[in-house]
């Protein structure tokens, strides 16, 4: 069975929908969504304790920038050794 993708916007109202009074089981059966990949969507777009206001998903963006930016700031300084013995 081939596996359906989402994307962050559809996600992100299914969870606003839930939060808004409508249950788990009222959206799993209109959008043909299972309930535990919804459960998964509210934990995944809720904020975490201690986390600055900050979603699972969000800091994976961050941690996911964070690693970008270190190689970029790696490459650049490798270049800067290239250039420097010019």
């Amino acid at each position: 069975m081939k596996q359906k993708r989402y994307n962050q916007e559809f996600k992100q109202t299914i969870v606003e929908l839930y939060r808004s009074g409508t249950s788990v089981s009222d959206l799993s059966h209109e959008y043909g969504v299972s309930e535990v990949t919804i459960y998964k969507w509210i934990k995944a777009h809720s904020p975490i304790e201690n986390g600055g206001g900050l979603t699972p998903a969000e800091i994976a963006e961050i941690q996911k920038e964070n690693l970008r930016l270190q190689q970029e700031v790696e490459i650049l300084k490798k270049a800067m050794t290239i250039f420097a013995k010019k």
